[in-house]
């Protein structure tokens, strides 16, 4: 991952659609939160959840975040979720994710709701990535 792809899956608040493989082998896509740590993706999720559970199953995922405007835009990231039941880092990856969304006034607010048990902190990396930053051109 170069630096720009850093910078523009690090920018805003874009979210991630993370595709995973269902227990049936079906295809699925689901918005997300995170943040970027390191040349890693991070997000929290339920363990009962539908990303949840095909995670702990299958550690394949793809996620790619968008421009949605000209001059369009994509980061498109392939790799494995390592997944991570620690009570401090769910804290901590709870909060960091809450402050980039919510803002910092509410990111507290969000890493006590979210660092629970029960949540588990998924980290992607990455194994291939791929860019474009000017669709239009």
């Amino acid at each position: 991952m170069n630096d720009r792809e850093r910078e523009f899956l690090a920018a805003g608040t874009r979210t991630g659609k993370l595709a995973y493989t269902a227990r049936d082998g079906r295809a699925l896509v689901a918005p997300i939160w995170f943040v970027l740590d390191g040349d890693s993706l991070v997000f929290n999720t339920a363990a009962s959840t539908a990303k949840g559970k095909a995670l702990r199953r299958d550690n394949r995922v793809t996620l790619c975040v968008d421009l949605e405007q000209p001059p369009y835009a994509f980061v498109q990231v392939q790799g494995v979720a390592e997944i991570s039941e620690d009570p401090a880092e769910l804290v901590r990856t709870a909060t960091a994710i809450g402050a980039r969304y919510m803002g910092a006034d509410r990111a507290e607010e969000f890493g006590k709701r979210n660092g629970v048990p029960g949540e588990l902190v998924v980290r992607i990396r990455h194994t291939k990535v791929i860019s474009n930053f000017d669709m239009t051109g």
